[in-house]
């Protein structure tokens, strides 16, 4: 049996791969830039919704962090798990693909905007 893809490739505008690539290189800004600018382009959205849930990743990365030894590296290998889903979530931005993130992917659906 194969498991059903959350996976979908559309022909798209290059004005909507570049919003939804910045929505990840500027992170919360370009989520936040992508709101007011592009909310109908569901591309877009798609992407700085991912983009927000992996700045929120982030945080909680860097509060993990503050935990003396333990933190620290419990931090570090997070830290190159998101620099990995960060560099695929621009990919796929750039590629026109919308394929969910591992782990962050299905937050990403559930936020309502």
């Amino acid at each position: 049996m194969t498991k059903a893809t959350h996976k979908k490739t559309h022909v798209l505008a290059d004005d909507s791969k570049t919003w939804a690539f910045l929505a990840y290189l500027l992170s919360v800004v370009g989520f936040v830039l992508v709101l007011m600018t592009k909310k109908e382009d569901t591309y877009a959205m798609y992407h700085a919704k991912q983009s927000f849930i992996l700045f929120l990743a982030w945080v909680v990365t860097w509060i993990i962090g503050m935990i003396p030894l333990i933190g620290w590296l419990v931090a570090w290998v997070l830290v190159i798990l998101l620099l990995i889903l960060w560099i695929i979530g621009m990919l796929n931005a750039l590629n026109g693909k919308q394929v969910p993130l591992p782990v962050i992917g299905g937050l990403a659906d559930k936020v309502q905007i």
